[in-house]
């Protein structure tokens, strides 16, 4: 699979390749061997390595041999180059290609590709010894031997290419934690990295090694950006859906079921226990029926079939998808299973509809849409991280497409929820393979601010809580989620979403705890006199579960709202604790930018995003996302349309501009940020930015008018 550039090094899948030549000058060094590991899920693939000896058609040197032991007679009766280099390009493939010191490496094969007049491929790389003087630059020296010395790996069979290579995939798989501690996640942001060591790169070209980074141009064989159909991600599933959904008893006959589904006009039946109120229907105790499931009874049994119960035909259990996930997330399901029917749920799990292949036939399902299954399938950290890294190429498809940032930021969202959802099954997965057992009550985990409102973009970090049915603090069950929290937190660092740098995860206390202790700590917010004690709970207005009991979380964020509700004080110390928004515009109108970006978080968005949360609060607008809150306010005749709608406009605004800025960051090796180059705007996104800004330069009059109405 080819690495896109935000691909982590996590998830990076590899080769690792070494050589053993005639010499250590480049423009005249003969190849006498290569050799190739893969690196996969974050592991050294121990199956089928790549070694070959070449015949290099020159003597080779003593003090050559003295090294590697590889003599004339060795390679006597070895291929040259010309028979070896098809078996040496198929290994590559399309892989990053990771090496020791690779410019010499890549030097010495583009050399030996010129004098066999065979074609040369630069391919997408990385050297452990450059990625090693940026996670640790003050190392006494970056040889394999010292880097293995303080990785703790122990080297095996130094100056043989297959054991070389062994030994660089696990330097390099050790390096990955380092370089993430300092910021460097992604393959694009590694290699960004390196290009920065100069003085490195110049001695190495002086030696004449081939340059082992990429220029940040578009690389040689990197496709360019494939368009998506948009439909699935601009569409949720309550869209398209079939509703309400039609159920059928299990003791039905074969004939019933038949006979309501022509008279309905449906291709499939939910099959419920006997005695179970369709109403309180959830998808994990219901079955479902088709008219296949039919057709093969009929088949198998001929026309007794008719007269089975629907138990004996049905399937169990019921494959479900949420009626507010988008289109694509229902795609990329039924083709995982390889099935044409779901179930479509509420957020409280309850069945809502059905959806089927048929609803679907207008749509065209393109690769991404698998993301999101990808996501729900992963057993480890490096599975997340490699599903998680196709988001910024959906991102950055979509808006190629035209879909406004605010729809993307949703998907973004959606998936950042999935994500931490597959987090915690992963560490339920761990906690019991440790022998710490199974989860004492029921729980959820929920997604926090941007997240939980559906406006995430790709500068993102982890904001997530945790609410379980009972229990003290410092308890048993307490202690048991917040082993679970912290493998939570480790997953998703690892998986490429950093850890909340103000602390807003739920391995920290403040941030877990039954629903009694969650009711208890919500009272005593509202009851605080000082905005310094209120920092970060704004964000808990936009809790939304993503894994476990969702009935649980969403009662608690209900009794936050009803708590809350009329509570102006409450409400006017949240947007004291917010702080103010910096201005977008100077006096006369431009724009106030350092070093030439602005940052449309602190300017625009921050101010939009906490006016329509305190104000949701105080007046008891149960909505999460800013829109739906500020449609609210305008329902209850707060406010002026003109104002609220114009904040509405502005946010979409914003969310277009950094959106655009944060793809050609990653994809340039930058770190996404809020923060836009104002430069690289046309004058009709500058026309665009200075109205939206303009709308927002009033907020905190605002917020203080409609507080106390």
């Amino acid at each position: 699979m080819r690495a896109s550039s935000a691909t982590p090094l996590i998830a990076l899948e590899a080769v690792v390749i070494d050589t053993e030549t005639t010499g250590l000058d480049a423009a005249k060094a003969r190849l006498v061997e290569v050799a190739a590991v893969r690196i996969a899920a974050g592991e050294v693939d121990a199956g089928a390595p790549l070694r070959t000896l070449v015949r290099p058609n020159e003597p080779i040197p003593a003090a050559a041999t003295r090294i590697h032991g590889i003599d004339d007679a060795a390679v006597a009766s070895a291929p040259r180059f010309a028979e070896v280099w098809p078996l040496v390009r198929g290994t590559i493939g399309d892989a990053v290609v990771v090496g020791h010191t690779l410019g010499f490496d890549l030097a010495v094969l583009k050399r030996e590709c010129e004098r066999a007049d065979v074609a040369w491929t630069r391919p997408r790389s990385l050297d452990t010894r450059l990625l090693a003087e940026v996670a640790g630059p003050n190392l006494a020296g970056y040889s394999l031997d010292q880097l293995a010395a303080w990785l703790g790996i122990e080297p095996t069979g130094r100056h043989a290419a297959l054991a070389d290579a062994t030994t660089t995939a696990r330097v390099f798989l050790a390096l990955v934690p380092k370089l993430r501690e300092r910021g460097i996640r992604t393959l694009a942001e590694a290699e960004q990295a390196c290009r920065a060591l100069t003085d490195v790169l110049a001695e190495q070209h002086r030696a004449g090694w081939v340059e082992p980074v990429a220029a940040p141009a578009r690389r040689a064989g990197e496709p360019a950006l494939a368009r998506i159909d948009s439909y699935p991600y601009r569409h949720r599933i309550a869209d398209v859906m079939s509703a309400p959904p039609k159920f059928v008893s299990v003791d039905a006959s074969l004939n019933d079921a038949l006979t309501r589904m022509a008279k309905e006009r449906v291709s499939s039946l939910f099959v419920l226990p006997t005695a179970t109120a369709e109403a309180s229907a959830r998808a994990e105790d219901a079955g479902i029926v088709t008219e296949r499931d039919v057709l093969r009874a009929l088949a198998d049994h001929g026309g007794h079939a008719l007269s089975l119960p629907v138990g004996r035909a049905m399937s169990r259990p019921l494959a479900a998808v949420p009626a507010d996930a988008f289109v694509y997330r229902a795609i990329g399901r039924m083709s995982r299973l390889n099935i044409r029917h779901l179930g479509v749920t509420d957020e409280d799990g309850h069945l809502v509809g059905a959806l089927s292949a048929r609803d679907l036939l207008r749509l065209r399902a393109e690769d991404a849409v698998q993301l999101g299954d990808e996501i729900d399938q992963a057993r480890h950290a490096s599975e997340l991280a490699g599903a998680w890294a196709k988001l910024p190429t959906v991102a950055a498809g979509l808006r190629a497409e035209g879909v406004a940032g605010r729809d993307v930021a949703a998907v973004i969202s959606r998936e950042l929820g999935a994500l931490t959802g597959q987090a915690a099954v992963v560490a339920e997965r761990r906690m019991e393979r440790a022998g710490q057992g199974a989860p004492p009550c029921r729980y959820a985990v929920a997604v926090l601010g941007s997240a939980g409102r559906g406006e995430s973009l790709l500068a993102l970090d982890q904001d997530n809580a945790l609410v379980f049915a009972e229990g003290e603090p410092g308890g048993p069950q307490d202690r048991w989620f917040e082993r679970l929290a912290v493998h939570i937190a480790d997953i998703l660092h690892e998986a490429g979403v950093p850890y909340c740098k103000g602390g807003v995860m739920a391995k920290n206390p403040q941030w877990r705890g039954s629903l009694a202790t969650w009711r208890q700590r919500i009272a005593e917010w509202i009851g605080r006199s000082s905005p310094d004690d209120l920092m970060s709970v704004d964000i808990f207005f936009d809790l939304r579960p993503v894994h476990g009991d969702a009935a649980l979380a969403n009662t608690l964020w209900r009794d936050g709202f009803d708590l809350a509700h009329g509570e102006s004080g409450f409400a006017k110390l949240l947007a004291e604790a917010a702080g103010k928004a910096e201005r977008g515009l100077n006096l006369f109108g431009g724009f106030r930018t350092r070093n030439g970006r602005l940052d449309l978080k602190k300017a625009g968005l921050f101010g939009i995003v906490t006016l329509a949360r305190v104000l949701a609060m105080r007046h008891h607008v149960v909505e999460r996302a800013t829109p739906a809150r500020l449609a609210g306010i305008r329902a209850l005749g707060l406010g002026a349309e003109r104002d609220l709608d114009a904040l509405v406009e502005a946010q979409g605004v914003f969310l277009d501009l950094v959106l655009a800025q944060q793809i050609e960051d990653i994809e340039s090796g930058m770190p996404a940020t809020n923060t836009v180059v104002v430069k690289r705007l046309s004058y009709g996104e500058r026309d665009r930015l200075r109205a939206a800004l303009a709308a927002v330069e009033h907020l905190d009059d605002l917020i203080r008018d409609l507080l106390f109405r």
